[in-house]
């Protein structure tokens, strides 16, 4: 068996095969073959990919502690052991009865330690730091896997590393990213290597010994296999003469490999560890800041390097900078070269604005990594364009068949939800909702001046071709101008990917450019550019007409009823832009707003003030919705019990389908939660006030223990007639209930 960083198998396998294993298998952990002591040695020796080489003892089963230990005890250990060696067990179980690794190893060095005490009078000691032999148990099934490690120490441990610097890379991490960037054919076509943020070196160190053609194992004090009893001497020195005999005839020049990092420090220990590997006059360490990285010779070659990625060494935000500024490095100065970028955070590499040609899944020990690879040419740079501009596109596509047969669809939609729109009053409103799923896109229409369309592209699944995906994209971009009549500065393009559903709240941009739009007579500040959502959710339009409805119909019952209360309190909980609070406030209600942002907060604040409606009438609270709501349920539960009446006389409650937000205590999910949620902001309702109640998740069930009689509550559910003709296509956009208090 031999272990190898996970997403390299197939380059493990590659050098099984070349080393002259037999009956080769890919295994999780890397790969299982036949092998010669000869191949085994030229593993350990030669091996740029492989963690440790394992020589399986024996296979005995393990479903109980006596099992364990009578198959341990029944291997020959007088073959393994020489006199006076010392060893240590490592254990590991999956899907056994045995799964406590402590107790395992103990009943295995019983075993072990009492076959030869038996055997010998003696007994081996343990040595848990550095011991001679190192053996191997696994479990799976119930079926132990007893093995020697004849490494001994990791394989990645060449034994050049003097010191690190922090986040170090493993030795055979990076070889086996440079062997999937092609780095050996890069290097026999001459070509040079930059890694421009190098540490301490152990990408710099593997390129030179890969382009050497070095035995990396050449570099090691010593090999696990030097004390076991069926080491064969004679056959290590020759393989090992011959490989010293290969590294003195290196063709490697210098010259040709370079590395570069603004740390001083970290450069000093690179040129430490260059020396200790023998390539320090082969490669060429210098400091220097990444954005005044030249081009060495301006020759072909591969730029690879392991950014950091908010794993230990800074957070995600402040290292965009950093990609941005290497992005720029590749486009400006390396043109004609190959890259690769190791990152365990792919969204960052989107800074580079390079299009990455192929991407590679690769552990960093339990961190799942992206390698991705790039061709730096000009025909692979991303366009620079505004936050929420549509991308480039040729506009001839727009003759091809399926552009043709996607506008026609949208010209009738077009036409026909103008019509109905312009009947209505309506100015915003949905004119293609995927109609056809091929064109999985979302356009919706704003009546701002000039008008504006917002395109929003649902993500293909992995089950779609992304090079289909992408000519689809560019017919249905093409067609958009001629069909809706807008100029380009009219058209905003956002994509939706499988999220968060608080992905409405996330920031993508800082443009700060709002547009007021008109809502049933209400005036409303929409932006497309630096959010997922515009700040006005089309598909509440009829909810929010209730809401005034019935605040209309409660004041026009305080008019014919003197002696109740004069006005009619209305809370919007989870408020987002406070849409529905402006709308409830422009009848005449006394509102409360609470949300848990205070750019959301002050974006409400602006539609009322677009609407004249700013006063101490209306109240803006930022707090946590659920805290906020057990809070004043408990006071008025209180109040109640105290004979004293109160509440809001209409609440609308639209939370969020799940959160984890730091500013939250807990979690948050709806399906969950929402049971509990409800009948606390039902305790707030006044005598006779009604709880609207909605949410966006498309999978949602209303918990039955609300409709029981026992819960005090009427529901009714207005799903139905709360979706708007313009979202007809998606019933389930959202559900909606009325609830009120027996």
């Amino acid at each position: 068996m031999v272990t190898a960083p996970g997403g390299f198998s197939d380059l493990l396998l590659a050098e099984l095969r070349e080393a002259g294993a037999e009956a080769v298998e890919e295994r999780t952990y890397g790969g299982r073959c036949m092998a010669t002591l000869e191949t085994a040695y030229r593993l350990c020796l030669e091996s740029r990919i492989a963690s440790r080489v394992l020589l399986v003892l024996a296979r005995v089963p393990a479903a109980t502690p006596e099992e364990l230990y009578d198959g341990v005890k029944s291997v020959d250990w007088s073959t393994v052991f020489t006199p006076g060696a010392t060893f240590a067990i490592d254990a590991k179980a999956t899907a056994s009865q045995l799964t406590h690794t402590q107790f395992i190893t103990l009943k295995a060095k019983d075993a072990v330690v009492d076959q030869i005490r038996e055997k010998t009078s003696g007994r081996p000691d343990i040595d848990p730091v550095a011991p001679d032999l190192r053996l191997h148990i696994r479990l799976s099934k119930d079926v132990a896997t007893v093995a020697l490690d004849l490494a001994g120490e990791p394989l990645h441990r060449r034994g050049y590393r003097a010191r690190g610097v922090a986040a170090p890379m493993k030795e055979n991490l990076a070889a086996g990213l440079l062997l999937r960037a092609g780095w050996p054919a890069i290097a026999a076509e001459g070509g040079d290597f930059m890694d421009p943020l190098c540490g301490s070196g152990t990408l710099v160190i593997e390129a030179a010994l890969i382009a050497g053609d070095i035995a990396p194992g050449l570099l090691r004090a010593r090999f696990g296999f030097e004390r076991w009893a069926g080491h064969d001497a004679a056959l290590w020195h020759s393989l090992k003469a011959a490989a010293d005999a290969k590294r003195a005839r290196s063709s490697l020049v210098a010259g040709r490999i370079f590395g570069r990092d603004r740390d001083g420090q970290a450069i000093r220990a690179a040129r430490e560890n260059a020396q200790r590997a023998g390539v320090a006059d082969l490669v060429d360490l210098q400091p220097g800041e990444l954005t005044q990285l030249m081009n060495p010779r301006n020759a072909a070659g591969l730029l690879l390097t392991n950014p950091p990625y908010g794993e230990r060494l800074g957070e995600v935000e402040q290292l965009k900078g950093l990609y941005a500024d290497l992005g720029t490095v590749l486009r400006e100065r390396y043109v004609g070269w190959k890259a690769g970028v190791f990152s365990g955070n792919p969204q960052l590499c989107k800074a580079l604005r390079i299009e990455a040609r192929r991407s590679h899944n690769i552990f960093n020990g339990p961190i799942e990594c992206r390698l991705l690879r790039f061709e730096v040419q000009p025909e692979h740079f991303h366009r620079e364009r505004e936050p929420g501009r549509l991308p480039p596109v040729d506009a001839a596509i727009a003759e091809q068949p399926g552009a043709q047969m996607f506008a026609n669809r949208l010209r009738k939609n077009f036409a026909e939800r103008r019509a109905w729109a312009k009947r209505e009053g309506v100015e915003c409103y949905r004119i293609y909702d995927a109609d056809m799923p091929e064109y999985a896109f979302a356009i919706d229409w704003y009546g701002t001046e000039p008008p504006v369309a917002y395109v929003q592209e649902y993500a293909p699944p992995k089950t779609v071709d992304l090079a289909r995906a992408k000519v689809r994209r560019g017919e249905v971009l093409a067609s958009l101008p001629g069909v809706l009549g807008l100029g380009e500065r009219q058209l905003y393009f956002r994509t939706r990917r499988p999220q968060g559903p608080t992905a409405q709240y996330t920031k993508l941009g800082e443009q700060q450019q709002f547009h007021a739009v008109t809502e049933a007579g209400l005036k409303f500040a929409v932006n497309f550019t630096d959010y997922l959502d515009t700040g006005l959710f089309l598909d509440h339009r009829p909810v929010r007409g209730w809401l005034r409805d019935h605040v209309r119909e409660q004041r026009a019952a305080l008019v014919a009823n003197p002696g109740r209360r004069p006005v009619v309190r209305f809370l919007n909980l989870f408020a987002y832009t406070g849409a529905a609070s402006v709308y409830a406030a422009s009848v005449g209600a006394q509102t409360t707003t609470v949300d848990l942002s205070h750019t959301y907060l002050d974006w409400a604040r602006e539609n009322f003030r677009l609407n004249g409606l700013d006063g101490p009438a209306h109240a803006f609270i930022h707090a946590d919705c659920l805290q906020w709501v057990q809070e004043e349920a408990m006071g008025a539960r209180a109040a109640r019990a105290s004979g004293r009446v109160g509440g809001w006389d209409l609440i609308f409650l639209d939370p969020p389908t799940f959160s984890n937000s730091k500013r939250m205590q807990g979690t948050w999910d709806v399906q969950r939660d929402h049971a509990a949620l409800v009948q606390d902001v039902a305790d707030l309702l006044a005598p006779g006030g009604l709880l609207v109640f909605s949410t966006n998740a498309t999978k949602f069930r209303l918990d039955p223990a609300l409709l029981a009689a026992e819960s005090g509550l009427e529901v009714e559910d207005v799903s139905a007639r709360s979706v708007p003709k313009d979202f007809e296509r998606n019933a389930r956009i959202h559900v909606c209930y009325f609830i009120r208090r027996r």
